[in-house]
């Protein structure tokens, strides 16, 4: 000990660069995405985050359909319903809190009326049957092992939504199971769509509900389950270490949110930045870094009383929209940002 401490201070001396930190290595996959790809992801809060990040870019992103979903038994059967293109039904919902629910979907899609809850739900699973046919990159983020079972039915539930426990049995997933349900899933998703690439990430969200010892089994059953699928399917599939990045790269809990449980905005701008590193060709980074400015001029529009700056604003802002539809005509926000603009 004593002899590496000397020898570690003889190197500080001498003038040795210090790294305090493990930098993760991704793998070389930079141009396999392109700003003008279309793009469908699933999963837990993390599919939210780089979602939110692909939307600022302007590149043509499906986000959760369903809403937030955390366990690969719902992942999977949410990905079969869309290749069926399987509509909810009535019989499947039920009314809880003064709303209608169904457990394949999230709460945000839970309304006081009973058609108009069925109508939100199937006009998203349409929307996202042509969109997974058609994309060409799916990103799925695992986010737990824990699955809960309705005791009624057996079924594996995505939503609890705050049903009482004594319904649901609470289940860890094991790393066969999880392998196999999901490389079936793989394999009609391959003939469904066989220009399709999947990009596997397990979340860094930390689920703390059942105690940090029962979420490290999780995360490292997932982080299994994802090795053999990438190894079984690496024709088509990889994955983004979104979670080393937050345990070993960044370390630290100020890049961690109040909660200490989600990462803050300052470690999903840093995943964001890597994973563009990582997969897009440099055009396409150009593009989102032009396209990111746009965005943050828009979310930050004067609110001045004086008529004349706020019109100066939007003739400048019109002009920079009009410059980024010529040059990236693919851009589907353009439109609708440009008749935002035409209204004020």
């Amino acid at each position: 000990m004593t002899q590496n401490c000397t020898n570690f201070a003889l190197s500080y001396k001498a003038g040795n660069k210090m790294d305090f930190r493990t930098t993760i290595h991704t793998t070389d996959n930079q141009g396999i995405m392109h700003h003008s790809d279309s793009y469908m992801m699933l999963g837990s809060c993390f599919s939210d985050n780089m979602g939110n990040k692909l939307r600022a870019a302007m590149v043509d992103v499906d986000v959760n359909p369903f809403g937030t979903i955390y366990n690969p038994y719902s992942i999977a059967t949410s990905l079969e319903r869309l290749m069926a293109g399987e509509s909810e039904r009535g019989i499947d919902l039920f009314e809880a809190g003064g709303v209608w629910n169904s457990y394949h979907f999230h709460s945000r899609y839970s309304l006081p009326d009973k058609q108009a809850t069925l109508e939100k739900m199937n006009a998203r699973i349409a929307a996202a049957h042509q969109r997974l046919a058609t994309c060409n990159t799916l990103i799925i983020t695992l986010g737990t092992a824990v699955v809960y079972r309705l005791k009624s039915t057996g079924e594996v539930v995505a939503n609890c939504h705050k049903v009482p426990q004594h319904h649901f049995t609470r289940t860890m997933a094991s790393v066969d199971e999880m392998t196999a349900t999901l490389g079936a899933t793989l394999e009609r998703l391959h003939a469904f769509n066989p220009g399709l690439r999947v990009i596997f990430t397990l979340s860094p969200i930390r689920h703390i509900a059942d105690g940090l010892q029962v979420n490290s089994l999780s995360k490292a059953s997932l982080r299994v389950t994802i090795d053999n699928l990438n190894r079984a399917y690496k024709d088509f599939t990889g994955y983004f270490p979104a979670y080393e990045i937050m345990l070993d790269d960044l370390r630290d809990y100020r890049f961690y949110a109040p909660d200490m449980v989600h990462p803050s905005e300052v470690a999903i701008e840093y995943m964001w930045q890597v994973f563009q590193a990582t997969y897009f060709d440099d055009a396409s980074t150009q593009a989102i870094a032009r396209c990111e400015r746009v965005t943050k001029r828009l979310n930050h529009r004067p609110m001045s009383s004086n008529r004349e700056v706020v019109e100066r604003f939007n003739a400048d802002t019109r002009s920079v929209v009009r410059n980024l539809a010529k040059e990236y005509p693919y851009i589907k926000r353009i439109k609708e940002i440009q008749n935002i603009l035409s209204v004020q």
